[in-house]
């Protein structure tokens, strides 16, 4: 078997998006399934589209998914002079030529053909009329008249094409850039891409694109067509939908396995397992078992699989990437060790990084604001003495840990022939301003005595000044 080389080829003209994040997984996974290579190349001829801030936006997505490449990035607008040798190979051996059609005379011809009930496409007007190179003049592919091009695709199947249906596409315009058709051939042909995987809006650029192989005498790569991703209404992905670039799920505090987790499963499938490890998707995956049906972008699905990961990662690995949400909150000045600690009573209980974020400023804030309706309801006379009581044994403590905490109140709710449940409420309200957090006394040993005390302490004040 030949080597296996796959690319990507995102357009800079935006950020990535989901869609373009899961054409660039599946070229990478089955090239990394075959031990073959991966190539990024950024098709920047739109030179008024493209931008330098695109490019990192791309690349940034790129090494937060970890989609590492083996070649490139190439750029389309350095390899210019590649582009002309083969277009002069298809002039010299007439399967190209030039054509001065102004764009006026095109669409008063279209309208033409329209009205006399034909098909809208170029006449082919120029096509023997032997012109050269000159200004405002482009370069066509010369398509067949007749005859039939067949895409043998490896998802999809055999789709047949009618030549005389196709167009004598431009394929280099007025100002010398190549066009989208016959550049990507160029590059797939001297890169030796092995197979061409991309999303199904592309299928009916495939029998162009193989036309102008043929014409270069050039074996042709396999093609696979990877159906879209669709909302759940069922239209095509959009922003109406939610998020659609890769980034903003990282600046929601999505974590990059979990995304690609759930970009893989759109489309393909390994059985009944839906979590997978990067391991095991290089293992398994299989363009065979890539669906023909669109993918349905479920966002409570993806939700549900980031806590899955943010629950089973170590509480130390979170600290780097938790750091800069808190960060933004004013509540990153504690030590690594402090915060995976508190981390920990996170995890089983958010789905992104922004609810850890805001969760734990619990943690950080000097003084925590009361819930109105939950101070009033808990923090009641009837508590005084409980918190008197834990506030005095706490202070005599030496060893604050969680064993020790839960001994302390223990022997309080015996003493005073109290259920936990009825002092555990109030001393998280007094902890933490509301009614729900972690586990109390994990929490309080996140706080550390000097912080529980304080809050007990201010619990109290508004017990007594009632």
């Amino acid at each position: 078997m030949e080597p296996v080389i796959t690319r990507f080829p995102p357009s800079p003209t935006g950020s990535l998006h989901i869609g373009g994040a899961r054409t660039a997984l599946f070229n990478w996974l089955f090239a990394r399934h075959h031990g073959g290579r991966f190539i990024l190349r950024i098709e920047d001829t739109d030179v008024a589209r493209s931008t330098e801030a695109s490019i990192k936006a791309i690349l940034d997505a790129m090494e937060w998914l970890e989609l590492d490449w083996d070649e490139g990035p190439y750029y389309q607008t350095a390899r210019l002079d590649i582009y002309r040798e083969y277009l002069r190979k298809l002039l010299d051996s007439g399967h190209a030529y030039f054509c001065d059609c102004t764009p006026e005379e095109l669409e008063k011809r279209r309208k033409e053909a329209m009205a006399a009930g034909r098909k809208p496409k170029y006449d082919g007007r120029c096509r023997d009329r032997g012109l050269g190179r000159g200004p405002h003049r482009v370069v066509r592919f010369r398509v067949p008249d007749s005859g039939t091009t067949v895409l043998n695709d490896l998802i999809k199947g055999p789709i047949f094409f009618e030549n005389a249906e196709l167009d004598d596409l431009v394929i280099e315009r007025s100002d010398g850039i190549p066009t989208y058709n016959f550049a990507v051939v160029v590059d797939d042909v001297t890169m030796n891409i092995s197979h061409v995987i991309r999303g199904d809006d592309h299928v009916n650029n495939t029998p162009r694109q193989i036309l102008i192989y043929q014409a270069l005498g050039i074996r042709l790569p396999f093609f696979a067509h990877v159906p879209m991703i669709l909302g759940e209404d069922r239209t095509r992905l959009s922003k109406r939908h939610g998020a659609t670039s890769v980034m903003a799920y990282k600046e929601m505090g999505y974590l990059p396995e979990a995304l690609i987790n759930y970009l893989v499963r759109l489309g393909w499938s390994h059985g009944d397992q839906e979590i997978f490890s990067r391991s095991e998707l290089v293992e398994y995956f299989r363009l065979e078992d890539v669906g023909k049906s669109p993918g349905v972008f479920n966002p409570e699905k993806l939700l549900w699989l980031n806590a899955h990961y943010i629950k089973e990662r170590s509480a130390e690995s979170l600290v780097p990437v938790l750091r800069p949400f808190l960060d933004q909150r004013g509540c990153s000045a504690k030590s690594d060790g402090y915060l995976a600690e508190a981390i920990r009573t996170f995890q089983p209980r958010v789905h992104t990084l922004v609810e850890m974020a805001d969760a734990m400023r619990v943690y950080f804030v000097e003084k925590v604001e009361l819930d109105p309706a939950a101070a009033g309801k808990f923090l009641t006379e009837a508590m005084e003495e409980p918190f008197e009581r834990l506030i005095s044994a706490i202070e005599q403590m030496e060893d604050f840990r969680q064993e020790s905490l839960e001994s302390v109140f223990q022997q309080i709710l015996n003493d005073m022939g109290l259920k936990f449940g009825k002092i555990a409420q109030p001393v998280r309200v007094a902890l933490t301003g509301g009614t729900v957090s972690p586990g109390l006394f994990e929490m309080m040993g996140v706080m550390g005595k000097e912080a529980v005390l304080d809050r007990l302490k201010r619990g109290l004040e508004y017990i007594r000044s009632r």
